[in-house]
């Protein structure tokens, strides 16, 4: 059985020096690397012969779990409207370890994008953290949670 785990998950956005500015600079995510893709085995692998991209690709510390962040130069790129109940990926979930001060820190820096302040998590197996959701600056939806405390 060859070795399975999880590598990363990738976000097109519309900006990629606009996303590296929230991801890097307001979540705290480190670049990991950067590059430009034209043509070649990416084009074949997205299905678009004129496949051309700017990425980068950042972590938190501690995580190997990376986000591939995408900037289509070609083919044009296409919005959609994400929502929690929209089929299909809607969310990307990162653990913190203090929901309340972030979330302070997040409005002073000007974040507007938050569905709610945090809330507590009343029922199931994560009865007593804190979560919220907050719009990336593409709209993606991403998800700060608190774990209850042990």
């Amino acid at each position: 059985m060859p070795e399975e785990r999880l590598h990363h998950t990738g976000l097109t956005v519309a900006d990629l020096d606009r996303s590296l500015g929230f991801y890097r600079d307001v979540l705290g995510f480190e670049v990991v690397m950067s590059q430009e893709k034209q043509g070649g085995y990416f084009a074949a692998i997205v299905g678009y012969p004129d496949a051309h991209v700017l990425m980068a690709h950042v972590k938190l510390q501690g995580s190997d779990h990376r986000l591939e962040l995408f900037q289509y130069l070609a083919p044009e790129p296409t919005r959609a409207e994400i929502e929690p109940r929209t089929i299909g990926p809607t969310h990307v979930c990162l653990v913190v370890d203090d929901l309340p001060a972030l979330y302070e820190r997040l409005l002073a820096a000007g974040i507007d994008s938050f569905f709610s302040p945090p809330i507590e998590v009343d029922t199931g197996a994560n009865a007593g953290g804190l979560a919220l959701y907050l719009r990336d600056p593409d709209g993606v939806i991403i998800e700060l949670f608190q774990p209850p405390k042990t």
